[in-house]
Formats: C-alpha cells, structure tokens, sequence
C-alpha cells in the first residue's frame, strides 16, 4: 500500500462529505421538494453543464473506454462519435426546450412528472411505471459505479473488494442523503474538472516519458487493423453492427433522466446558452483524451504489460507520476464514479417520492415527509445496487452501463424528443412508447444481441418511437387546452 496514494484519496472523501455537510445546513430550514430534487431551479450553468458531464461520463470512460482502445485500437472510436453527437443534439435540441416545458407543464420537477403534466391528465399511471423503470435500471446503473470504486482500491491498494464497495456506497449515501441536489451537483462539478485534469494530464506525460533515453518499448507487433475505424478492416456486417452500435450510444441521452434534469435545474436561458457550450467541448475533450490514453498505454505497456485491460488508465498514471500526485489523478476515477452514482440515487428517489408516494399513497405528504421519503429510498436503491456490485456473477463494469444506458435511452428517448416536437402526442402513445421501448430493449439483449452484434438501444428507441406514433394517431388528439399549451411553451422563459 503507498501511503502518499492514500492519503489524496482520503482527502478526497472528506471534501465531498463536506459539501453534502454544507448544503444539509444550509438548507435545513428553507429546503423544499423542489429544492431537495431539483436545486430551486436555480442551477448555474458552469455547474450545470459540468455535472450533466460528470455525471454522465461514469467511470466507463477512464477505465472500460481506454480499456477498449488499448485491445481493439480505433475501431472502438464509434462510441465515443456516438457520445459526441447524443451530447451536442441533447444540449441544442433538447435541453432548451424541455427546461421551458417543464416549467410551463404544472413547473415539473422529475421525468415522469413532466411526461405526465404534459397532457394535463390525472392519471398517474405512467408516472407509476416509468418510476418502476427508474428503479431497476438505476439499481443496475449504480451496481456499476460501486463496482468501480471496488476495483479500483482493489487495484491500488490490495483492498478486500467487497468492503471497498460498501465504504464508497456509505460515502455515496452520505453526502446525496444530506444535501441533495445541490451537494450532487456542486460535487460533481469538481468531480468533472478532476476528470478533465487527469486525462489531459495522464498521456501527455506518458508520450513525454516514451520520448527519454531511458524508456524501452514494448517487444509488440500491433494488429494489422488497429489503427483502421473498422474492426475488420472491411465493411462486412461485423463493422456496420460495430458502427451502428457505437452511434447508437447518443441515443441514450434523450432518455436519461439523471441528465435531463440537469438541463431543467438550469436557471435561465442565459445559463442555458452557457452551458450548451461548456457541456458539448467538456464531453468532446474527455472522448478524445479517453481514446489518447487506450492507445499510448498500449505503446507504452503493450498488450502482455497489462494483465486487465481496464487497468490502463490506472497503470499510466502510478506508473509516470509520483506517489501523491498519482493519488490524486486516480481520484477522477472515485470521481467519475461518485458522480455517477449520487446523481441515479437522486433521481430514482425523486421519481419515487414525486411519482408514486405522494400521487398514490400520501396526496397531502408535506414537504418534509416528501424529503424522507425519497432520502429512504437513497438507501434503499443504494443497498440493492451495493448487493448487485457484490455478486460475483454480476456483468463487466461496461456491461452494467451499456445496460442501464440502453434501457433509459429505448424507454424515455423517443417520448421525451416528440413531446418537445410534435403536438399531436397524446397520452396513450407517449404510454405505450415507454412500455415497447423498454421491452424490446430488455428482449433483444437476452435472445437477439449475441446473434446480430447490434446495440439493443437501437431496435428500442426504434420501436418506441414507431409506438408512439401509431398509438398517438389511433387514438383521440390532445385537448384544445394542451395543444395551447405547446404552442406557449416553445416561448423562451
């Protein structure tokens, strides 16, 4: 165990506990639903942009991403293409708009709130199903970031992996429990800049110590394809499923509630436009670094260097940096994990506590039996992906994201984009799409995916949208009242 390591990593745990320390006091007497859930709706836009990123960019990105470009080389680059677009399109076309619809749909707080609010309806009956949705997709979500931080001490530290998992849960709860949205934010914002940091960091000085007398390289002839963008080489049905499967990563951020509500958090269109350009070129140049990393360290280690390919990020910084800054610079991986991690717990809770406890069970619940609640939850959802982390039979850290990531963006993705666009959306289309969505995602990963090699977001997001275009079609249009509505809401707040 390096002791210099240990002790940036410790530092790091207090500074987040402070914050989630701050913000609990700070708002113990004034805080709210709105403010717990969604930070007053007054969220500045730096911030903002900074934790959509960071939480979004789990810690897949410092450790499965360069992971696949250190093995397959540039073939992988699709997905981060995939990211790119999803997150440029989110910010220009979704994020403004879904902040004024929001506010002007009954000032909407969650998801299925807005979803629901949108048709001027009293039945909760989708708000109850995407809340379910949000839960076992945020379970499998937040398995991955935990898992994460296991590896990761394993790694470093020689740690028993298991009570890694449940010290990095317990800290997670903690500071998410107290705060809120506020401290998830504010934490994830320094948590995105540790990120950025480290991976700009990282490979430009491993190029610069490849380039010193004393380095020897790697004994390594590379594949023949590892520097061609498609796998094989030629464009058989191997690249397109390749190529198609890595695109069909930007459809997720239409459909992914913990990042969504960060754009409605947001706290003016001045804000907005500051964020639309923060949030794009931080996502840009977090790919691009992630892709850097994957293939120096494979020059820098080669493939026999590195016995989990995941480990890379890991082994390039202890590797070039002294003991304390490596600590440091390893912490973005807590970081990209944390950040993950706190922003599902908080939006699963507020979807229980918004969506089902206070509709179905407790109409009158004040402002303080809603915070309980959904602070419940946060233990309850973190428990359970704690115990999913644990499980020995449990899927690769990439798996579990590619999962939760294929779920939200199938069920959520084409609802939420036609319920900004389209005004002949009605109720039971927008119903429908989300029960298709998820279920066609769900089947083709268990029986079609191993047979086509095609990402199951794609087929999903496919069918959800053809649902919720028929569906809306055969069945009665919106009221004169909800249609008016639309019209308002496109008008600049």
């Amino acid at each position: 165990m390096n002791y210099y390591e240990l002790i940036a990593f410790i530092v790091y745990f207090v500074l987040v506990i402070g914050v989630g320390i701050y913000f609990f006091v700070k708002g113990k007497d004034s805080a709210g639903e709105k403010d717990y859930f969604l930070g007053g709706r007054n969220m500045n836009g730096l911030v903002a942009a900074l934790s959509a990123g960071a939480s979004d960019m789990s810690a897949w990105v410092l450790m499965g991403l360069p992971g696949a470009f250190f093995v397959s080389g540039l073939s992988e680059v699709w997905v981060s293409v995939g990211l790119l677009i999803g997150t440029v399109c989110a910010w220009l076309f979704i994020a403004p708009r879904l902040r004024r619809f929001s506010i002007q749909y009954g000032d909407s707080i969650t998801i299925p709130q807005y979803l629901t609010n949108r048709f001027k309806t009293d039945n909760h009956f989708l708000q109850i199903i995407c809340a379910v949705i949000f839960v076992i997709a945020y379970c499998i979500y937040a398995a991955s970031s935990i898992k994460a931080c296991g590896t990761l001490f394993h790694t470093v530290f020689g740690a028993n992996e298991k009570i890694a998992m449940i010290v990095a849960a317990a800290i997670i709860i903690v500071y998410t429990f107290l705060g809120g949205f506020n401290a998830v934010c504010w934490t994830d914002f320094f948590q995105g800049m540790l990120m950025l940091a480290a991976l700009l960091i990282a490979p430009i000085i491993a190029v610069i110590a490849m380039g010193a007398s004393g380095f020897i390289a790697p004994n390594e002839v590379l594949p023949e394809n590892y520097y061609h963008v498609l796998a094989t080489g030629t464009f058989d049905w191997a690249s397109i499923a390749v190529v198609l499967s890595g695109l069909g990563w930007g459809f997720g951020y239409m459909g992914m509630p913990h990042i969504l509500v960060r754009y409605i958090s947001i706290k003016s269109e001045k804000e907005m436009k500051r964020s639309q350009i923060v949030g794009s070129f931080w996502t840009a140049v977090i790919l691009v670094m992630a892709t850097i990393v994957g293939i120096v360290g494979r020059q820098y280690f080669g493939l026999a260097g590195i016995a989990d390919s995941s480990h890379v990020f890991i082994s390039l910084v202890r590797k070039v940096f002294p003991a304390l800054i490596a600590g440091i610079l390893l912490s973005a991986i807590l970081a990209a994990s944390m950040s993950t991690a706190d922003s599902q717990l908080l939006a699963s809770s507020s979807a229980f506590a918004s969506d089902v406890y206070k509709p179905v069970f407790r109409k009158k619940a004040s402002d303080k039996e809603m915070l309980w609640a959904g602070r419940l939850i946060v233990i309850v959802i973190a428990v359970v992906a704690l115990l999913i982390a644990m499980n020995p039979e449990s899927s690769s850290i990439m798996d579990l994201v590619s999962n939760a990531w294929g779920a939200f963006g199938a069920a959520f993705g084409p609802v939420v984009l036609l319920s900004l666009y389209w005004k002949r959306l009605n109720y039971p289309g927008t119903l429908a799409a989300v029960i298709v969505g998820f279920t066609v995602d769900a089947v083709w990963l268990k029986f079609f995916y191993d047979a086509t090699g095609l990402y199951e977001i794609i087929p999903g997001f496919a069918a959800g949208m053809l649902t919720a275009v028929i569906v809306s079609l055969l069945t009665k249009a919106p009221s004169e009242e909800v249609v008016t509505a639309f019209e308002e809401a496109k008008k600049p707040v």
